[in-house]
């Protein structure tokens, strides 16, 4: 094992792709946040553009925009080909075009005629249903006014009151979040996954298998120190990239975009150690994968079809809309995602999810070394005869 792992740490590639992945997916989830953040909170901060046309026709709805923190840009009389053109220029959420006739439609109390132009092509669907909300508001009231002014109350407008209570805690919200992060147990099955094939695949194209085999030691002994040098790395990258996406999270105001990161350093270590059974199994899979290859090219084709796996759940699970069960925590990697995900969401697990979660993959992890033993034991498939 330390043979393997002085071995691997000489080499730059190795060495740069595991910093890569480490820094790699908290920086991709941080950055996908961090853009969310800033788009549910543009509205907030810099208003929303909106460009009117005719709008000396209705000073109190400019006055009602205003208010609401809409930016109104008030322009002269525009063709529909001037519109579009505007609209083109992605500057304003849209264009609010008032009728030359709609100062004498208001005053007849007779529907006021007025154009929202907007592309929905562009980024801007919510601030456009902003404007929408704004104005439906602005005609109820005029319609209030209108009734109160005839002696009718307004009241009839709403004949039903609808009042909200929520009562969620967040743990919605870290459940979401925590099915989101999910993706951080895929980058375990690339980080040994070099040193794995280069250390059996490899080494049995260049024959340099038959130089250990011919040592004083036994193939279990050789094969559990490959295994156990995949798995460190895994071990070592799987917990630098937790730990650099817990900083990310805890710096990063998720409350904007109603999620909640209240997973605590104990926690996170919680996690780690859950996972390192799996780092064990995957590092024993790759192992074996590598020594029942023929080629270094076979064992990396393998490869590409084994790392395929962890996806499988993030995706079948969903699709499915499949509750957390406890046999979930029976499935290596979807229990570790699943684990990761409850604790997100503060739920308290017991003491049989994390029982679970290591026991079998520490008894395929074992099938996996004796399966690797055998073939190492056998001269035949060593030599390729």
């Amino acid at each position: 094992m330390k043979k393997e792992l002085l071995e691997a740490l000489r080499d730059k590639r190795t060495l740069s792709m595991l910093l890569m992945l480490t820094l790699l997916y908290p920086a991709l989830v941080g950055f996908f946040l961090h853009t969310s953040i800033e788009r549910g909170t543009r509205t907030e901060k810099a208003g929303i553009e909106l460009a009117v046309i005719g709008g000396a026709q209705a000073p109190n709805l400019l006055a009602r925009l205003r208010e609401k923190s809409v930016k109104v840009s008030e322009h002269g009389p525009m063709d529909d080909a001037g519109i579009k053109a505007l609209l083109r220029e992605k500057k304003v959420v849209g264009v609010l075009r008032l009728a030359p006739e709609f100062a004498a439609y208001y005053a007849d109390i007779r529907p006021a005629p007025l154009e929202l132009w907007f592309d929905s092509s562009a980024a801007k669907s919510e601030q456009r249903l902003e404007v929408e909300t704004i104005l439906r508001d602005y005609a109820n009231n005029i319609a209030g006014a209108r009734l109160a002014a005839h002696g009718v109350s307004a009241v009839v407008l709403s004949p039903l009151r609808l009042e909200r209570y929520d009562t969620g805690d967040g743990a919605g919200a870290g459940k979401r979040i925590g099915g989101f992060l999910g993706m951080f147990f895929i980058p375990v099955f690339i980080f040994g996954l070099s040193m794995a094939i280069d250390s059996t695949a490899g080494e049995r194209e260049r024959r340099s298998l038959e130089v250990l085999m011919a040592q004083p030691m036994r193939a279990r002994e050789l094969i559990m120190g490959k295994w156990l040098a995949a798995s460190a790395l895994a071990a070592i990258g799987l917990a630098l990239e937790l730990v650099v996406a817990h900083g990310v999270l805890s710096v990063l105001p998720l409350e904007e975009i109603g999620l909640s990161w209240r997973v605590g350093l104990p926690m996170l270590l919680a996690v780690i150690l859950a996972a390192l059974p799996l780092c064990l199994f995957v590092g024993a899979l790759q192992v074996a994968m590598a020594m029942n290859s023929k080629t270094f090219k076979e064992a990396q084709a393998s490869a590409a079809m084994l790392t395929m796996l962890p996806m499988l759940p993030m995706i079948v699970i969903p699709v499915l809309d499949l509750r957390v069960d406890t046999w979930m925590y029976a499935v290596p990697v979807l229990s570790n995602q699943t684990m990761f995900q409850s604790i997100a969401a503060g739920q308290a697990l017991g003491l049989l999810p994390y029982l679970l979660t290591c026991l079998l993959p520490l008894l395929l992890a074992w099938a996996a070394v004796e399966f690797a033993a055998r073939r190492m034991r056998s001269e035949q498939y060593v030599m390729g005869i």
